[in-house]
């Protein structure tokens, strides 16, 4: 019984530095640095990238109950823009005086940039994601730190990153750091119930419930949190059966009227902001929209475009030999990752209006397919 019982233990102890190893930049030196810089903040802040998803939101969360543990009462979170509805239990975890939102309280966001000494950085890879706070970001002579799990980071930017693109998300990446400092100490319970729905609550989302991006580590993640006591039911009614009547009438809508599907097996959906206001969408109620029409033999890729006063907003997934992050960057003024990624046209650069749209896509994926087929 104790070999078996040092056999088990051997064993985890190897997962553990095996998850570490493949992770790069999470070595002991660079724990103990971000450990230090928090240590040695007095006025901490946190921001993500624009229009915040549920990665965003989760992991950031998840930094500021982290953030509480280690005894910096003095700290915020910095949004450009609110977060979507159904994210509401996640922003809820975070008292109202600690929440800045860019779009709602403009100077105080750019104030708190300004005056704080340690930026936080999470699910962006570069200052210009921000929006209206890449400004602010790139003035602040606050150190920085990185943690993001998209290609091509702006590292130079960081006093500290940690990079990741082999992850399922920016809150399975902070999971792993957090795991591994003195306060956590490799078990999960030590990170409260908010800190740890949070995490499950990001990774859940950027991976479809885990139905793309998973990764060995991120089953290991969502082991630890499930023993470590994270209600994972009560995630999942709140992601996905508390939306409103109107999301789903306008998926009916979209699936029967709007979707496109091209002969090279491109399948789109243009949602212009007339049908938005129709069905009174907000941010966040087209989730996962995108990927339904992958669920169809012949699609290979799915784009859906949203209006948006002077852009269009591109979400692209694909299935695995095409790629929706090539397509992105090559198209569409944006990237991502191999097969979920995202972009913008702008208006009237790229397009003179919304009423353009459906041909530039035909055009331009025919083009990026044939290529790719070329290859």
């Amino acid at each position: 019984r104790k070999f078996i019982y040092e056999l088990q233990y051997n064993f985890v102890i190897l997962h553990i530095e095996t998850i570490s190893v493949r992770m790069k930049d999470i070595t002991p030196d660079n724990i103990k640095t971000f450990v230090r810089l928090i240590e040695e903040a007095r006025r901490p802040i946190i921001v993500t990238h624009a229009k915040p998803d549920g990665d965003a939101i989760g992991s950031s969360a998840a930094m500021f109950h982290f953030l509480g543990l280690c005894g910096k009462q003095d700290r915020l979170l910095v949004l450009n823009d609110n977060c979507p509805r159904f994210l509401g239990f996640i922003r809820e975890s975070i008292p109202q005086e600690a929440l800045i939102i860019r779009e709602e309280s403009q100077q105080k966001a750019f104030d708190a940039i300004e005056q704080a000494d340690l930026i936080i950085c999470l699910d962006f890879n570069a200052f210009h994601r921000t929006d209206r706070l890449e400004r602010p970001l790139e003035e602040s002579a606050g150190r920085k730190i990185l943690v993001d799990h998209h290609l091509n980071p702006a590292r130079e930017l960081f006093d500290l990153s940690f990079s990741e693109t082999e992850v399922s998300s920016a809150s399975e990446l902070l999971y792993h750091i957090l795991r591994n400092t003195t306060v956590i100490n490799n078990d999960a319970a030590r990170l409260g119930e908010k800190c740890a729905q949070s995490l499950m609550t990001g990774m859940t989302t950027d991976t479809n419930n885990f139905a793309n991006s998973v990764f060995p580590s991120t089953l290991h993640m969502a082991s630890d949190l499930l023993a470590a006591g994270t209600d994972r039911d009560f995630i999942l009614n709140r992601l996905y059966n508390q939306y409103s009547e109107n999301r789903l009438r306008l998926m009916g809508h979209m699936m029967k009227d709007l979707l496109k599907i091209t002969g090279d097996g491109v399948a789109y959906i243009v949602l212009d902001s007339r049908t938005q206001k129709e069905y009174e969408i907000n941010d966040g109620d087209t989730e996962g929209f995108v990927n339904l029409p992958l669920a169809i033999d012949k699609v290979r890729m799915s784009l859906l475009l949203k209006e948006d006063g002077d852009r269009v907003r591109v979400s692209i997934r694909s299935k695995k030999g095409t790629s929706a992050n090539l397509c992105a960057r090559e198209h569409f003024n944006g990237g991502g990752h191999e097969n979920a990624a995202g972009g913008r046209l702008n208006i009237p650069e790229d397009i003179s209006s919304i009423e353009e749209a459906a041909d530039y896509i035909e055009k331009h994926t025919h083009i990026f397919i044939n290529e790719e087929n070329e290859a």
